[in-house]
């Protein structure tokens, strides 16, 4: 199964990376440019079947490694 997860900082987070994008943006003429918000998308292969233990597993890694529950959000799909 693959398991694809987004992490993004939260939405209380301030985002200076975000705001860079923003403003380079607006300045190439892209207007209506409210907010971006940058994160980090991983892509994971995983063994096995059973997709309720599958979820577990991977809201755990993601929890303790791929994000930081501090300041970041995440979600994941699981196909």
């Amino acid at each position: 199964m693959k398991a694809k997860i987004i992490v993004t900082p939260k939405k209380t987070v301030l985002d200076p990376q975000g705001k860079t994008v923003q403003h380079a943006l607006e300045s190439l003429g892209f207007k209506g440019v409210k907010e971006v918000r940058i994160g980090k998308f991983i892509e994971v292969e995983l063994a096995g079947s059973n997709k309720a233990a599958l979820k577990k597993k991977l809201d755990e890694a993601c929890h303790k490694l791929l994000s930081n529950p501090v300041i970041e959000d995440y979600t994941f799909t699981l196909k």
